[in-house]
């Protein structure tokens, strides 16, 4: 689509429905009606979630995007893995 190689942070992630809301991503128009006297009606741009299966992370050597991988250490801690390179992606919360 029109945001394919963007680039965003997430903002928020609905876990029930597997989707996403990403920074500067699939940006939709919502009309707001007035609700004051002061208050202006306006069309407010805003990002709308997307899938998560259409989303990728950022290799950490290379910043291209990569395909994830899991691997758990030997005390079980779980880790995830950039295909690309191998190197550990951080969870940046």
């Amino acid at each position: 689509g029109e945001d394919k190689g963007k680039e965003g942070k997430v903002l928020r992630v609905f876990t029930k429905t597997g989707r996403v809301t990403v920074e500067g991503i699939n940006i939709v128009k919502r009309h707001r009606k007035a609700r004051s006297a002061e208050e202006q009606s306006a069309i407010i741009e805003m990002p709308a979630p997307v899938h998560h299966s259409n989303l990728m992370l950022l290799d950490p050597k290379s910043g291209a995007p990569t395909r994830v991988r899991r691997r758990i250490d030997a005390d079980g801690t779980k880790e995830r893995i950039s295909a690309k390179s191998g190197d550990a992606i951080p969870r940046n919360r």
